[in-house]
């Protein structure tokens, strides 16, 4: 074997790696995030969960990948570790399907169906269909159907390159010699280990396992312990994406090891304990690519099968190995919150996506509590509590946008899908309109103190006036919330029409206060007063308008936010006639000056 095999060897596992990646996160953006939101939906049912981590895992192609995910979900709350676990043991017996995959190239035969089944005949037209696809297709879903298809082929070719790199070392009698070391089943499973470890893929170290079988130098017995050390290396992704998490978190990738490590003792004392009493004759067989996916199946089947009745025994050793200190735990605050923006789920963009919105709803419910509260305490009666809850309200939507702002910005980064990469603009700006919505409110506590301070109340006319233009806000605020909620485009297109009412409302109560001027019904002094809270109202309406804007923006990517209002302004009978139903619902008391 040449230094040429060597480059040789390692280029194929660079493209296998490199092809599993691009085939993986193709599957990931074709699923769109519909994997995580079935995995947030799971149930307690362990058998349910098993079956769940099987899927998953056979359509990515990673139980790496999964395991990280419920690092993730777990450290956000969004899974508990006993469901974790089911879907663990799933996972592992769902990353046997690259095995088997890669098996059908062992197949012999002369008949087209046999040739068409190899993956060195129909790797080619894959590769063919999937850059056509990339070249002339502007479908994403098209693109990520093709990412499938080229990483598949990249992924095959990969595994060609090895098998041809060391079939020289068929001839080489060291090579034999170092293999019946790893008949030693502790060698071999720390091989195993070792190999899975460093290159961070249990499918790809197994695959090449399957490329060096083709030398026919692989006996059962040397592979079989490399087989199971190769499951246990596997969970050393887990375990460094643990680190810095909760330590529910931490204890799915303890609850990886011990499953693969128990697996793996249990499996290796059965085997050599009936090999002793019965004496298997394949032992000292040769195995080829089909056989090591065959062991590789029934170990994970089999542990998965005989520990699935202990979840909960898993669960107290994670509980032993990962302990809480004295008096600590699970606070309800808003650190707990910001969990969801894991920076796992970057990995996944769509569902990533879906967490930013969650937690930015939940912040504009903050901001329009606190719009509601000012309300009251400029309108009603000075409340100190209401003004210092809007004040901490205000802190809040403040580490709301400073974190969703990073963390958006990072996603941003990320290979998005137009979809997904529209949608983080658009929650960008929506974060941007929600903290000035607080911020207007915490204008208004000022206003609401200075009111306070200086003994100043409003006329009941004016204040019946307000209460008009509050119920307007509120309205328009709750439509824009609930329109960006459901990503209801309907509900936004009623934002616009109450919003122009809302100025309306604010001219006429001006005029109106100037004739109290006039009359001398009203101060100036009380009039500035006045004059800032009208103000303030008018703004949280206009950032409504803003949410609107965006959410119909994310929808058509040709939309001109100028052309949209001046449409909007223009359309006659649908317009005017929601402006004429707001104005009628809103109409000021009537009062003659």
């Amino acid at each position: 074997m040449t230094i040429f095999n060597v480059l040789t060897l390692i280029g194929g596992l660079a493209m296998f790696l490199y092809g599993m990646n691009v085939m993986g996160n193709g599957l990931e953006k074709l699923a769109g995030g519909k994997l995580e939101k079935i995995f947030e939906r799971l149930t307690s049912n362990p058998i349910k969960a098993m079956l769940l981590g099987l899927s998953v895992t056979a359509v990515i192609q990673s139980s790496s990948a999964t395991t990280v995910m419920l690092v993730g979900f777990v450290n956000a709350g969004i899974m508990k570790l006993h469901s974790a676990i089911g879907v663990i043991m799933g996972a592992n017996i769902g990353t046997t399907v690259t095995a088997w995959i890669l098996s059908l190239s062992g197949l012999s035969g002369d008949s087209v169906v046999i040739n068409m089944l190899k993956p060195s005949s129909f790797s080619p037209v894959l590769a063919i269909i999937g850059v056509a696809m990339l070249t002339f297709s502007k479908n994403d879903k098209k693109k990520d159907i093709a990412s499938i298809l080229v990483g598949f082929a990249v992924l095959m070719f990969g595994m060609d390159s090895m098998s041809g790199a060391v079939e020289p070392l068929k001839d080489v009698p060291e090579f034999a010699e170092v293999l019946l070391w790893f008949k030693n089943p502790i060698l071999g499973v720390l091989a195993g280990a070792l190999l899975t470890a460093i290159i961070q893929s249990s499918s790809a170290s197994v695959g090449i396992l399957q490329a060096l079988s083709a030398t026919g130098a692989i006996t059962f017995g040397s592979a079989l312990p490399i087989i199971l050390g190769q499951n246990i290396g596997t969970c050393v992704t887990a375990m460094l994406s643990s680190i810095g998490t909760s330590k529910n978190a931490k204890r799915v990738a303890v609850v990886h090891l011990y499953f693969n490590i128990i697996g793996t003792v249990l499996f290796l004392t059965v085997f050599y304990l009936l090999n002793a009493f019965i004496g298997f004759s394949f032992v000292d067989g040769v195995v080829g690519a089909k056989e090591i996916a065959i062991v590789h199946t029934i170990f994970n089947l089999s542990t998965s099968i005989v520990l699935l009745p202990f979840i909960k025994v898993l669960e107290k050793l994670a509980y032993l190995t990962v302990k809480d200190k004295e008096g600590e735990g699970n606070k309800d605050n808003i650190e707990e919150q910001f969990k969801l923006l894991d920076e796992r789920f970057l990995q996944s963009p769509s569902f990533a996506v879906e967490k930013c919105r969650e937690l930015t709803n939940r912040m504009g419910e903050i901001a329009k509590e606190s719009i509601d509260m000012a309300m009251s305490i400029c309108v009603d009666k000075y409340d100190k509590e209401k003004a210092e809850q809007i004040a901490a309200n205000e802190a809040a939507v403040d580490l709301y946008e400073d974190r969703l702002g990073t963390y958006l910005v990072k996603l941003s980064s990320r290979d998005l899908s137009a979809k997904d990469s529209q949608s983080v603009s658009t929650i960008l700006h929506v974060i941007g309109d929600f903290e000035r919505i607080s911020d207007h409110a915490m204008n208004m506590v000022s206003v609401a103190e200075e009111k306070q301070q200086k003994d100043l109340n409003f006329t009941s006319q004016a204040t019946a006036e307000v209460k008009v233009m509050c119920s307007a806000v509120r309205d328009v605020l709750d439509i824009a919330m609930e329109a960006f909620e459901k990503y209801d485009l309907e509900l936004a297109t009623r934002v616009e029409p109450l919003e122009e009412v809302v100025d309306k409302i604010r001219t006429k109560l001006k005029n109106r206060h100037v004739k109290r001027l006039q009359t001398g019904e009203c101060t100036i002094e009380m009039g500035f007063v006045f004059s800032d809270l009208l103000t303030n109202l008018e703004r949280v309406s206009d950032h409504c308008s803003n949410i609107a804007v965006c959410l119909i923006q994310e929808n058509d990517e040709s939309f001109d936010v100028h052309e949209y209002v001046q449409m909007l302004k223009n359309s006659g009978e649908g317009f005017d006639g929601q402006v004429k139903r707001y104005s009628e619902k809103y109409a000021l008391p009537a009062k003659e000056y």
